[in-house]
């Protein structure tokens, strides 16, 4: 910890000489002090150069989606300061020279000087063309495989929807990696520079519940391999033999280390001891439920969910003041939807998980375009969460599968 007298425990000083030296690389900020869905959860701050001039993105990560805007220097550094001390009570700053951890949810801000993590200066160019994971125009194997992709890495006009979808993917989990223990190493050169698991050790463990065709989890499994340098242990599972044959054929074609394919259900899987990372993308109603409740039961860090079709809770919702609203079916189907997964999130809250409903790319087996994104946060305050969910089930009248799957996890 720096020493109380240190100009460097006051955060707008701290935050202004960053930004006028040029020395901050990023910045991260989270735990709100107020619980509203109108609120950013978390907000994210990196250079980038637009034109010749330097400029700070402000990503603003909302309930439903992702908002950006780039600021001057000197805006930057006011924005990031009362971000820090009266929106947020914790943020991490990256510099050249240490990585700073700003709490200011006490009476008195403290800042904690760490090890660098983060060594490069040069900011990132910002343009109107959005940078991908996987990038057109450099071929990869296994899109090439599934037919998404070329031999010489053009992607296919009628799978170019496929092509977003999997980058938007990877996008999600490449936000978790630190949640995950992924965290970059070294300096100089790209080839210089490579991605470690800090804890626990051992390959990172991934179950990917109801695969299907497995798009991505090959994805998944290029991100952490061939990108980020990681060992692995990604099991894809799937009620149907043929499918999950011709996925583990691709796979032994392809040479993919550490990922492979069984033939199984959520509910009869028991190899879950230390997985690291969850996926269910589309289990269909109270099925999403089941894989959320293994994942949780079996400690997981990260959860990524896409609901498919949500049934169960259409015909429990009574409330006579929405009435106008129930009446019609089409209407009560659309708002059982929004219900069903904003009862999942909280009851994800109420176990010990940060929750984000975000947008996601419709999938082929469902138009349902919401992804929750769970990371589990030792000391979160449950028993808030959990007398907020009641509070929601009973205007609503609901029961859904979930609260009673983990009913003995409950705080009461």
């Amino acid at each position: 910890m720096t020493d109380a007298s240190s100009p460097d425990d006051d955060v707008a000083a701290l935050v202004a000489r960053l930004i006028a030296e040029a020395a901050l690389l990023g910045a991260s900020l989270s735990r709100p002090r107020r619980s509203d869905p109108s609120r950013p959860t978390r907000v994210t701050v990196a250079p980038v150069s637009v034109g010749d001039e330097l400029r700070y993105r402000f990503s603003f990560h909302e309930a439903t989606r992702t908002r950006d805007e780039n600021l001057t220097p000197d805006a930057a550094a006011g924005r990031l300061a009362q971000l820090a001390e009266t929106e947020f009570r914790q943020a991490l700053l990256h510099s050249p020279e240490a990585d700073w951890q700003v709490l200011t949810g006490g009476k008195t801000p403290r800042v904690l000087r760490r090890p660098p993590t983060r060594l490069d200066r040069a900011p990132q160019p910002h343009d109107r063309v959005k940078r991908r994971l996987l990038p057109e125009g450099d071929p990869v194997p296994f899109l090439v495989e599934l037919g998404v992709m070329t031999p010489d890495g053009k992607v296919r006009a009628q799978r170019y929807d496929k092509f977003r979808q999997v980058n938007r993917f990877l996008e999600l989990v490449e936000d978790v990696l630190p949640a995950l223990g992924v965290e970059r190493v070294g300096s100089g050169s790209e080839a210089e520079v490579s991605d470690r698991r800090t804890s626990p050790h051992g390959p990172l463990r991934v179950v990917d519940f109801g695969s299907g065709k497995s798009y991505l989890t090959f994805a998944l499994h290029h991100l952490l391999t061939a990108v980020h340098g990681l060992a692995v242990d990604i099991v894809g599972l799937d009620l149907k033999e043929d499918v999950v044959a011709a996925c583990e054929a691709l796979a032994r074609r392809l040479d993919a280390d550490g990922l492979r394919f069984e033939v199984g259900d959520i509910a009869g899987y028991d190899a879950l001891d230390g997985v690291d990372l969850v996926v269910s993308l589309h289990a269909c109603d109270t099925a999403t439920d089941a894989a959320l409740d293994r994942a949780v039961r079996a400690g997981a860090q990260v959860i990524l969910a896409v609901p498919c079709c949500q049934h169960e809770v259409m015909s429990q919702l009574r409330n006579a003041e929405l009435e106008p609203l129930l009446r019609h079916g089409t209407l009560r189907e659309r708002f059982a939807a929004e219900v069903t997964d904003a009862a999942r999130a909280q009851l994800l809250g109420a176990v010990g998980y940060d929750v984000q409903v975000v947008e996601f790319v419709e999938l082929e087996h469902t138009p349902k375009n919401v992804l929750l994104r769970a990371t589990a946060r030792p000391g979160r305050d449950t028993a808030k969460a959990a007398a907020d969910y009641r509070a929601f089930a009973r205007e609503l009248g609901i029961d859904p599968a979930l609260e009673r799957l983990l009913a003995d996890r409950l705080p009461a």
